[in-house]
């Protein structure tokens, strides 16, 4: 049976962001429960079942890929204690605790938005990257392009949040240049809000998914090599005399 939402999950969400606090949430715990946590769960595993065959790396138990509904607020201004989105990240095996490229669903009362790539790498990823991206940015903005060109994806590039000048050890020149500047790759699509409570939302997700497919696994496939890279260095580093 095809997994969505109901009214009562987006009435939810619609009152938790005018009321942020733990003693409305808490009253509705049971709501959350079945029309939020219960059916999330259930897509996730209904995609999970189709990324088998384009994305078997990416696959993990369901309740590892749907993400907390709790905010981090250690660190930040904002001490609402929820988000008021439902999210879900399927991060590549191997690097669940890292920022490697994978696929992102956000659904709420405002839309449902899928995006494939890398968002905000830890260091070294990030220099693998840019590194990658100054050899190979002519076939990346190639793949990028066919992506967003896809007929009823609605796919566009995600927010680089790139860098105002090259960063140290890059030519102002590189040709890569907004990609080498980037701190984000890859692509999103903004569904209406709509889709989330028809039959049809795994359906969409997953096309979409698919279609981005070869970006994250480009992506991926520069971090590990670097990764390799680094740790062959380090092992050579390693053996070298001390005096």
């Amino acid at each position: 049976m095809a997994t969505h939402f109901t009214p009562e999950a987006m009435k939810f969400l619609r009152g938790l962001a005018r009321n942020n606090d733990r003693v409305w949430f808490e009253a509705r715990r049971a709501v959350y429960e079945r029309s939020l946590k219960a059916p999330m769960l259930a897509l996730v595993e209904e995609i999970n079942l189709a990324m088998e065959s384009f994305a078997p790396e990416h696959v993990r138990p369901p309740h590892k890929i749907m993400m907390r509904i709790y905010r981090d607020i250690r660190f930040s201004k904002n001490k609402q204690p929820y988000k008021t989105h439902l999210s879900a990240w399927w991060a590549r095996r191997g690097m669940e605790k890292t920022s490697g490229g994978g696929y992102y669903l956000q659904v709420s009362p405002q839309g449902v938005m899928v995006a494939a790539g890398v968002y905000m790498p830890e260091r070294e990823q990030l220099l693998t990257i840019r590194r990658w991206m100054s050899e190979n940015h002519a076939g990346y903005r190639v793949m990028v392009k066919k992506v967003m060109k896809a007929k009823g994806a609605g796919f566009e590039g995600i927010d680089a949040q790139g860098l105002t000048r090259m960063p140290k050890g890059f030519a102002a020149d590189d040709p890569a240049d907004e990609l080498v500047r980037a701190k984000n790759w890859g692509v999103h699509a903004e569904l209406p809000a709509e889709i989330a409570l028809e039959p049809a939302l795994a359906r969409e997700i997953v096309r979409r998914f698919k279609l981005a497919a070869p970006v994250v696994d480009a992506l991926n496939g520069a971090i590990l090599k670097g990764s390799e890279g680094m740790e062959k260095n380090r092992s050579t580093l390693g053996r070298k005399p001390l005096f």
